[in-house]
């Protein structure tokens, strides 16, 4: 029986990629769907501090075609410093300047994937700081349906990068919904089934799951007023910086990797089995996690 925590959405594009952090300069996709793109797909429907997912599977309903090509890009990043400058000086405002000839712009390849759909299923999960009587899991539940079913997204979810935006819809039976879409994609004269696949090592996500669990929380409004230093008390360096609003961990990026044990072989490949991906953190089965400053989880 499939536990109640669980949810999946069907996504799919015209267009993906999900850059392989090895590639320095031009963009190459991973074959398919990494669990960190799907977290923020899910994320972008709905999210709250006092709950996360947990990717438990991938399900490949098209893998999409390879295909390239140049685009324009920007090779500089605007700093925090400055855009407090101009945020106090507007006039002192100097953006960077991209397109065709632009000097901070350049053209750059891209390996990326054309017409991919897939089938996400995750745990849901609340943290310790889930302490109020609404932020009880089941109302998390109800609100990620309901939204999924609706269309509603805090913002536009996308397939890897920002320009290939994805399409969502609810889906109450993953294994079900993979048998249907295969048969209806097979009936267009487009013939799709289960298949078997090695990825290769492949990026997990760029936060530590286990960090996750512990979350943070904002402040509600009589907290913040607590929090608030007293006008007696007030001094320079408290005038300067509102009350603390949010409790909780602050996550460092961490790139993580993953692959599906093989003991015969000892190979370290991410595999795709019957057009399923798992990759479950706590599934020891089938997923080994490796953070590259450790060797290991």
């Amino acid at each position: 029986m499939k536990p109640p925590n669980l949810i999946t959405l069907r996504v799919w594009g015209d267009f993906a990629c999900f850059t392989r952090p090895e590639m320095k300069v031009e963009r190459v996709s991973y074959a398919i769907m990494t669990p960190s793109a799907a977290r923020g797909i899910l994320e972008a429907v709905f999210w709250e501090p006092q709950m996360f997912y947990l990717i438990d599977s991938i399900r490949v309903v098209k893998k999409g075609r390879w295909f390239s090509f140049r685009r324009n890009e920007v090779i500089k990043v605007i700093s925090l410093d400055s855009a407090k400058t101009w945020m106090r000086e507007p006039d002192k405002v100097t953006p960077i300047q991209a397109g065709g000839g632009a000097a901070d712009g350049t053209q750059r390849n891209m390996l990326a994937l054309h017409d991919v759909e897939y089938l996400i299923t995750a745990e849901v999960r609340t943290t310790p700081l889930a302490d109020r009587p609404e932020d009880k899991l089941e109302k998390y539940l109800a609100e990620i349906e309901r939204r999924a079913r609706q269309g509603k997204c805090f913002h536009r979810p996308a397939l890897g990068v920002r320009e290939f935006s994805a399409d969502f819809d609810w889906e109450p039976d993953p294994d079900a919904a993979l048998q249907r879409r295969y048969a209806e994609e097979t009936a267009r004269g487009n013939p799709l089934g289960p298949f078997d696949e090695d990825l290769g090592l492949m990026l997990y996500d760029v936060f530590d799951h286990n960090e996750r669990q512990a979350g943070f929380r904002w402040f509600r409004d009589e907290e913040i007023t607590a929090a608030t230093p007293s006008p007696s008390r007030r001094g320079r360096k408290a005038n300067a910086t509102e009350a603390q609003r949010w409790t909780g961990k602050l996550i460092r990026p961490q790139a993580a990797f993953f692959f599906t044990p093989q003991p015969e072989t000892n190979n370290r490949s991410a595999l795709i089995r019957q057009g399923v991906l798992r990759c479950h953190p706590e599934d020891r089965e089938n997923v080994q996690i490796i953070y590259p400053t450790t060797g290991g989880n």
